[in-house]
């Protein structure tokens, strides 16, 4: 899959799973039930340990429409670990502009993360495909219909703050895509080992991002 087409296939999704787990033994399970869902495009955290091997073994084991990214890549060096492991998408929590730099040496995909108009500005100048607003909790989605305004071109993704219910005032604010975590991947389901529970959270966030999009 090539950076263009990761791209396309993340804005058509609109739904990017951000997983935070600390056991790794279940992500692989639920990565799985999230797909059954709907929710393809996966984001692991460098918060989860052996991050990039999980990575790496994802990238070769998983099905060829499941698109694993990295989060909280915050360094270069880390950035070129994922890149390395088959990252197809980078996302951090702030803004470093080496970090861009490097996926964009590699072809893939970059979202950096942003607060500010300015900041939003600079990545999006420095390269960025995605620009994440984070921690898009405190701000709301009125911040992105202002934000639309001096900038219709920019590509933004809330997360944090963003939930099923809510999804659909993101997207009618003017995100093409969202983060979610928590909200998506219940806690207590997964420690029960019901999965089914998160595959059925999965299907009504995509029915609810897709109905905003129209």
């Amino acid at each position: 899959m090539t950076k263009n087409e990761t791209l396309d296939a993340m804005l058509a999704g609109g739904v990017v799973a951000v997983i935070r787990m600390k056991d790794a033994e279940r992500l692989s399970r639920v990565v799985m039930a999230v797909r059954e869902g709907g929710v393809n495009c996966i984001e692991i955290t460098m918060t989860v340990p052996g991050a990039v091997e999980i990575i790496a073994g994802m990238v070769k084991t998983l099905p060829p429409d499941v698109i694993i990214g990295a989060g909280t890549v915050t360094d270069k060096g880390t950035a070129i670990d994922v890149v390395n492991a088959g990252a197809k998408f980078v996302v951090s929590p702030v803004f470093r502009p080496d970090v861009v730099s490097v996926s964009r040496a590699a072809s893939v995909v970059s979202v950096p993360g942003c607060y500010t108009p300015t900041e939003i500005l600079s990545a999006w100048e420095a390269g960025a495909d995605i620009v994440k607003v984070f921690p898009a909790t405190t701000l709301g989605p009125k911040y992105f219909k202002d934000i639309a305004g001096p900038f219709p071109h920019i590509r933004l993704m809330p997360t944090g703050g963003v939930t099923i219910d809510n999804v659909g005032e993101w997207i009618k604010a003017g995100a093409v895509a969202v983060g979610i975590g928590g909200d998506l991947l219940d806690k207590k389901a997964i420690e029960e080992g019901r999965y089914e529970v998160l595959t059925e959270r999965a299907a009504r966030m995509v029915k609810n991002f897709r109905d905003a999009r129209g």
